[in-house]
């Protein structure tokens, strides 16, 4: 749905408070339809970005897995890899 929202359970170290609400708030914008929005709905839109950071945590917190937490860095460097494949070098 969203390329910008990145997985965020199962890694070493473990997913921020800031990596969370910017998912969350990712989230918020693409079912909204607002990047920012107005002063009407600014409440609105803060209370649903608080709400589904809470929901994030609390699935985050509750999931299982016996699998190796995957390595920000080695990760990183995949999608990268990925990208330069898709798209070609940005040389």
């Amino acid at each position: 749905m969203c390329r910008n929202i990145k997985t965020l359970f199962n890694f070493e170290p473990p997913a921020s408070e800031l990596e969370i609400r910017d998912a969350s708030l990712q989230f918020v914008r693409k079912l909204s339809g607002f990047n920012v929005p107005s002063r009407a709905n600014a409440q609105a839109f803060d209370q649903a970005v608080q709400e589904i950071a809470a929901s994030a945590r609390t699935l985050i917190a509750s999931l299982v897995t016996t699998a190796e937490p995957r390595d920000r860095e080695i990760e990183a460097a995949r999608a990268r890899a990925r990208s330069a494949a898709r798209f070609g070098s940005a040389s």
